[in-house]
């Protein structure tokens, strides 16, 4: 079998993390706030369980579900490898926090994320995607041409959650569930959006990306661009940030299946008879 596309390099990730200045990350923590919402609508009781995140120590080791306290064992997400290392064991509960966007072979990340949980086991998503950073994309790709007369793979590609629920499926989750949450977030300039990129590790971890620092020229032309196109009245830009979630089930034989096609008791043409 042929291997996937290394479109990331895992271990650039790793050292953007090791050389940031301060680890304060407004996404992370927002993406913890809403996994909290959703753990606590379910009235599930989780005994092993597993939080894969970057910068994973500074979040909670325990979480409230709707019938009780979860703790976690925490697992950094960014290394030298794709895949990170899990404890030993079955779980019934992983967790993958804004991780997923940079794997290079989603497919079979996920498949072994399955393999690892017990019948009846949950996993939990949430990944950047959609049309994140879209504006940021257009800001760069207007400068490059601008200032090199060419393009650079500068802002990695992004998984659309139309397609997200066919990849739980061919992961072997069932009751597959995929949904956006969608934010217009606020930066003063584009400078401070870069920044937020560099804290969350995403400075440009592609492994085609381009070999020399980006000048000051390009930095400020693009800084112009973003600011024309997406700048408001005072001065402040807007970003759009879509987390994509993704909810997916082991297969148990205590779950709810469809209907077999037939199986119908009454047909949509009688009811449709009756006045």
């Amino acid at each position: 079998m042929s291997q996937p596309p290394r479109l990331f390099d895992p271990g650039q990730i790793a050292r953007n993390l090791a050389r940031r200045k301060t680890r304060d990350n407004f996404v992370r923590d927002l993406v913890f706030d809403d996994l909290a919402d959703r753990l606590g609508a379910h009235m599930r009781d989780f005994t092993d369980a597993v939080l894969i995140a970057p910068d994973v120590d500074l979040l909670p080791d325990r979480i409230a579900t709707g019938s009780g306290i979860v703790t976690l064992h925490r697992v950094e997400a960014f290394g030298s490898d794709d895949f990170p290392a899990l404890p030993h064991g079955e779980f019934d509960l992983i967790v993958s926090l804004l991780h997923l966007q940079a794997v290079n072979d989603v497919p079979g990340h996920l498949a072994r994320l399955r393999a690892r949980l017990r019948p009846d086991g949950l996993l939990l998503v949430a990944m950047i995607g959609g049309d994140s950073f879209s504006e940021l994309r257009e800001a760069f790709l207007a400068a490059d041409s601008a200032v090199t007369g060419g393009a650079s793979a500068r802002i990695a590609p992004m998984i659309q959650v139309r397609d997200a629920g066919a990849l739980l499926q061919r992961a072997g989750l069932a009751l597959p569930v995929a949904d956006v949450e969608t934010h217009t977030v606020r930066y003063a300039n584009a400078f401070a959006l870069m920044g937020e990129l560099k804290a969350l590790g995403a400075a440009n971890p592609l492994t085609d990306r381009p070999r020399n620092f980006a000048t000051r020229t390009l930095l400020t032309q693009s800084a112009a661009a973003y600011q024309e196109a997406a700048g408001d009245s005072d001065g402040r830009i807007r970003v759009t940030l879509e987390i994509v979630w993704l909810a997916g089930w082991v297969p148990h034989e205590s779950q709810q299946k469809p209907l077999r096609p037939g199986s119908a008791k009454v047909s949509l043409g009688d009811l449709l008879k009756k006045d």
